[in-house]
């Protein structure tokens, strides 16, 4: 019983090594093709975008940005529609004397932002994810070996 449990311990054990090492391959190769570079204000800045860290740092300087565009509001805190501006930065009356109103520019460029954050965050959590189940594979590695060895011991015992 040892030496099925020892077998199928290395079995899985590889398995999860060589599946979190494609994953982390996959991700970082499809972060390269998109040839991302933090900007200047970045936590890390001007670095190419490849591995957790660099995908944090432009996770947050995204949402920062996207901040400061909304003076400080979120998707949920802004109105949907807004008054329609003149060059003079006056409000567009229509024929009733009531604001023209329009869609909110500031939310579209927050759901922008929301979508390029997600994306990125999801590639943190893909090489987390990944490091973690390479760590298990390890462990279930050195595990396998282990009950193998003591298969070994307890048969000439």
């Amino acid at each position: 019983m040892l030496k099925i449990t020892a077998v199928l311990a290395i079995i899985a054990g590889i398995l999860m090594i060589g599946v979190s090492a494609y994953a982390i391959m996959f991700t970082y190769n499809n972060v390269i093709r998109e040839n991302i570079t933090t900007p200047a204000d970045a936590s890390i800045p001007s670095a190419p975008v490849r591995g957790p860290f660099t995908l944090k740092a432009q996770a947050d300087i995204i949402r920062k940005h996207a901040l400061k565009a909304s003076d400080g509001k979120t998707y949920a805190q802004m109105p949907s529609k807004v008054p329609q501006l003149d060059e003079n930065g006056d409000p567009v009356l229509d024929e009733n004397g009531e604001a023209v109103m329009v869609s909110n520019s500031a939310r579209t460029t927050w759901v922008t932002a929301t979508t390029l954050i997600t994306a990125l965050n999801l590639g943190v959590l893909t090489y987390a994810f990944s490091a973690l189940v390479f760590f298990l594979g390890l462990i279930s590695v050195w595990t396998g070996v282990t009950f193998y060895v003591l298969s070994r011991r307890y048969k000439t015992a």
